[in-house]
């Protein structure tokens, strides 16, 4: 694969940080959004929760989308809303980085998110996905 854009698999990285004590609260929260994701986002190819081995209060989402549509899908679906809104109780630090090209459409999306966000653009490599 040679040329990467909008219709190209890309990672995304959240990171976060929970609230002292509120952990196990979280990890319920994440995963029923885990599994709402999983049953409604086809275009979600990894989705992972993953925690910081040095830090048991930093986590990372993990996700690999098929495409910007997908990434679009999965800002749409509400139980990404239901888990944000959790996110400002429970969490603190939310920023997204993306490593791939995307599209105007997704930077205009996440402008509208207000989340923090970085693009790493794909310059070389392939992808199997």
């Amino acid at each position: 694969m040679s040329i990467f854009g909008s219709d190209t698999p890309f990672m995304l990285l959240a990171k976060l940080k929970v609230k002292e004590d509120k952990v196990a609260e979280y990890l319920e929260i994440a995963d029923k959004t885990d599994k709402a994701v999983e049953a409604e986002e086809p275009g979600m190819l990894h989705h992972t929760f993953d925690q910081d081995p040095d830090d048991p209060l930093r986590f990372v989402w993990s996700e690999v989308y098929k495409n910007d549509d997908a990434l679009l899908a999965h800002l749409a679906n509400p139980a990404l809303g239901v888990y944000l809104e959790a996110h400002a109780e429970l969490g603190t630090d939310f920023s997204v980085e993306f490593y791939g090209t995307v599209g105007d459409k997704v930077i205009e999306a996440m402008n509208g998110t207000g989340v923090p966000y970085k693009i790493f653009k794909t310059k070389l490599g392939y992808s199997r996905v």
